[in-house]
């Protein structure tokens, strides 16, 4: 497989990105997709996060309250790295055992890493960076997500900086203009993708091996 590391910022349009590459016939493997599986209602890593945060974190239905998790662990150091402890290996293994499944394949793997700056991956074999400009990001996710302006920057404040993510860039893909740009470059950057190596057994893990 040819396998390319996609990431970006929150508000950056990384997921629109992740499913124009899907249209070209990416395999996607999405760790907040996986994140939001593994933290179903009834899922044991559900049950673990609720015990260690409080049953405030669950809705009526006993889902995921996002929102709740997020005011705790934004708000305290502590809460996030337990956080980041409790879900990063189980979310890792699962993205594992996909990447395994295509390891022998000639398909276009995109890992899509919201934090892919904080916790690289070897053997890639390149990686896509998503970028906008910070206030622009503000103001998508106080428009689609309803955040406010404050927690939107500190959220952003939460993750890698822009300049550290551009500095592992292959490809960087400007998101700050129209669909129609978005997409005209995505196709470019698709092209690239096909040229590239295919990945050795062992790409795709972390500093902790998976």
């Amino acid at each position: 497989m040819i396998l390319i590391g996609l990431t970006g910022g929150i508000g950056s349009g990384k997921s629109t990105v992740s499913a124009l590459l899907a249209e070209h016939g990416a395999i996607i493997i999405d760790g907040d997709a996986i994140t939001r599986e593994l933290q179903r209602a009834g899922a044991p890593l559900l049950v673990e996060l609720a015990t260690r945060f409080g049953a405030d974190i669950l809705d009526s239905e006993g889902a995921l309250d996002r929102a709740a998790l997020a005011a705790i662990v934004f708000a305290d150091k502590d809460a996030l790295a337990d956080l980041n402890k409790m879900v990063h290996p189980i979310v890792g293994k699962e993205m594992e055992r996909r990447m395994a499944e295509q390891r022998q394949t000639d398909n276009v793997v995109v890992l899509d890493i919201p934090l892919l700056a904080e916790n690289p991956r070897k053997g890639l074999s390149g990686v896509i960076v998503v970028d906008v400009d910070t206030e622009l990001a503000v103001q998508r996710l106080s428009s689609f997500r309803n955040m406010s302006p404050e927690d939107a920057r500190a959220r952003i404040a939460h993750q890698a900086s822009r300049e550290t993510r551009l500095a592992m860039a292959d490809q960087v893909i400007n998101n700050s203009g129209s669909m129609q740009e978005l997409s005209a470059r995505v196709a470019e950057v698709w092209e690239w993708m096909l040229t590239r190596e295919h990945a050795a057994d062992d790409a795709g893990k972390n500093a902790d091996g998976i």
